[in-house]
């Protein structure tokens, strides 16, 4: 045998019950994947044997991840055993890194069978935080519930595992490296490529650069902070944002990213970005924005702090569309929301007569819509907004729209809003996470709840509040008809509407690790008054919610995590 050729190896191994990837991928405590025998090696290679032998053979695979501890570890595993199971070439972010959004363009652009994406998205990250692996399919987006329903099977049935322990990757030179192995008749191939310059150059091509450089670097310029939270995306904003709009240097803070974030909790709302809402508070930026871990949700600041919800961004964003170029050449197929997220992108739908889409959520549900050409926009109320142009969300795409219609309509942040509101009314909005629940209680509140809701005594309910009452009109689990293929899914969230259009959800957030999380979503429309406060015009609703649900009592919670 030429002792040059790398030895592919046969392991032996046994199957763990608990690989069943979520919306978000197969996530876990970062110990979990240290401390149990082959437990990523088994979900590596039931995401390969999810792939026929024919299709992979020679195929290119992406890999990338948010830089997060475990990150570096993980991809040398998943090269070794890539190598072993017949891919021919690895496509790999420089030094392990690539957001995302990023990740989705690379697999178009290279054709690529898919992506393998190492994040949590916001979850924490450090040796005691969090890891996760979500597999993109060929079209850029997550793996469709077919796809992950076969890993999950695989990984409950293994038996053995492929890899090639031989292979070292550089990840720190830029580069094709070339590898030959055993009983394979053309050499593996490891691609390390720079992890911004492929997605920067969809954004020149969607986005009028030269309008967004004036605005951040001409003559009367605004001020912006971007926070990127110490997660993937700090390399990003200051390529783009930076180096190519003209943007100062200082305007961007916490761009190196780091493996457990610097500490924080890398999740873009008003709890966890306190330090960029105290700043944009001061009065001296005109706009701000932060960013998650793997780059793909962003929150939107107007001066003095002015929130933008997620569910009017995409609203905004819907009704000033062709601010963006991209949008002026496709023209616009469809939009699309998440079922929790508020109905302000309905209106807009209505009032232009393009066609809305309530799916659960989910981006995936979004990718089925775009590939068959009925969906140009879309967002969720987590802090997710995108187009077309990738299978993904896309923080850094969002605030670029935002600062594209900026650009054209010369006003701020808050005047748009309003304005906004003026000519549609205003969807109020707000979340309440109880993060941290044990898991068994929030199951059970959860089954009792929807067998109160769905029992036909209570439609036309009333529930009074002071001076508001509020009767049911529907109450159900929501369920979604993929209208593309069919597919159906159902258990999507427990759905509470009222005859005024209020409503009350509620859901179990797939993306926890031991424990859950319980998410109560209020929405309420007004048509005349559009500048209250939100959580004095919710306050009712909220109270209804607790009562329905008894959720304090249940969960022994006293109040929520985080609102937002």
């Amino acid at each position: 045998m030429d002792n040059s050729l790398l030895q592919v190896l046969t392991i032996p191994t046994a199957p763990y019950p608990d690989q069943r990837p979520g919306t978000g991928g197969l996530r876990k405590k970062v110990h979990v994947f240290q401390s149990r025998r082959n437990y990523l090696h088994n979900f590596i290679q039931s995401i390969f044997s999810s792939i026929d032998l024919r299709d992979r053979q020679g195929s290119t695979v992406v890999v990338g991840g948010d830089g997060r501890f475990f990150n570096r570890t993980a991809i040398e595993v998943i090269v070794q055993m890539a190598a072993a199971n017949g891919v021919g070439r690895m496509i790999i972010g420089h030094h392990g890194i690539m957001s995302t959004p990023a990740i989705s363009c690379v697999i178009r652009k290279y054709k690529a069978i898919g992506g393998i994406i190492l994040t949590a998205s916001h979850n924490p990250g450090g040796a005691d935080g969090d890891f996760g692996i979500k597999f993109n399919t060929a079209n850029g987006g997550p793996a469709k519930e077919a796809v992950t329903n076969k890993i999950f099977h695989i990984s409950r049935t293994i038996e053995e595992f492929a890899i090639c322990p031989g292979l070292h990757v550089d990840l720190t030179t830029l580069g094709k490296q070339k590898f030959d192995l055993e009983n394979k008749f053309k050499p593996f191939t490891v691609e390390i490529v720079d992890s911004v310059e492929s997605y920067a150059n969809l954004l020149r091509n969607i986005f009028d650069f030269a309008a967004l450089k004036e605005l951040l670097s001409g003559e009367n310029h605004i001020k912006i902070r971007l926070d990127a939270m110490h997660g993937v995306v700090g390399p990003y904003v200051r390529r783009i944002l930076c180096e190519e709009l003209g943007c100062p240097l200082n305007s961007a803070i916490n761009c190196v990213p780091l493996e457990d974030f610097g500490g924080q909790h890398p999740d873009p709302n008003l709890t966890y970005a306190a330090d960029l809402v105290d700043s944009m508070r001061e009065g001296q930026y005109d706009f701000g924005a932060a960013f998650d871990g793997d780059g793909d949700r962003n929150m939107i600041l107007g001066k003095h702090g002015f929130f933008v919800t997620p569910p009017d961004s995409v609203a905004v964003i819907a009704d000033n569309i062709f601010c963006i170029p991209y949008f002026q050449h496709t023209g616009v197929r469809g939009f699309a929301r998440s079922m929790p997220t508020s109905a302000a992108l309905d209106r807009v739908a209505k009032a232009t007569k393009i066609e809305l889409y309530e799916t659960p959520t989910g981006w995936k549900y979004f990718g089925n819509l775009m590939d068959a050409g009925r969906l140009s926009l879309c967002g969720e109320e987590s802090f997710g907004t995108g187009g077309d142009h990738i299978r993904e969300k896309d923080g850094l795409w969002a605030v670029l729209a935002w600062l594209s219609i900026l650009a054209n309509r010369k006003q701020s942040v808050e005047d748009i809003l309003k304005d906004h509101w003026l000519k549609y009314g205003r969807n109020y909005f707000t979340r309440y996470d109880y993060e941290n629940v044990d898991i068994d209680a929030a199951c059970e509140m959860m089954e009792d709840l929807e067998i109160l809701i769905v029992d036909k005594s209570f439609v036309k309910q009333r529930f009074a509040v002071k001076d508001k009452i509020y009767q049911v009109e529907k109450a159900d689990n929501f369920e979604y008809t993929d209208p593309v293929d069919s597919t159906i899914s159902r258990n999507q969230g427990l759905r509470i509407i009222f005859s005024d259009g209020s409503r009350i959800i509620y859901r179990l957030s797939g993306t926890g690790c031991d424990v859950a999380t319980v998410r109560i979503y209020i929405d309420s429309y007004e048509k005349e008054q559009i500048l209250e406060d939100t959580q004095v015009m919710l306050a009712p609703l909220a109270t209804i919610a607790l009562k329905i649900s008894q959720l304090h009592h249940r969960t022994g919670r006293s109040g929520p995590s985080v609102i937002t």
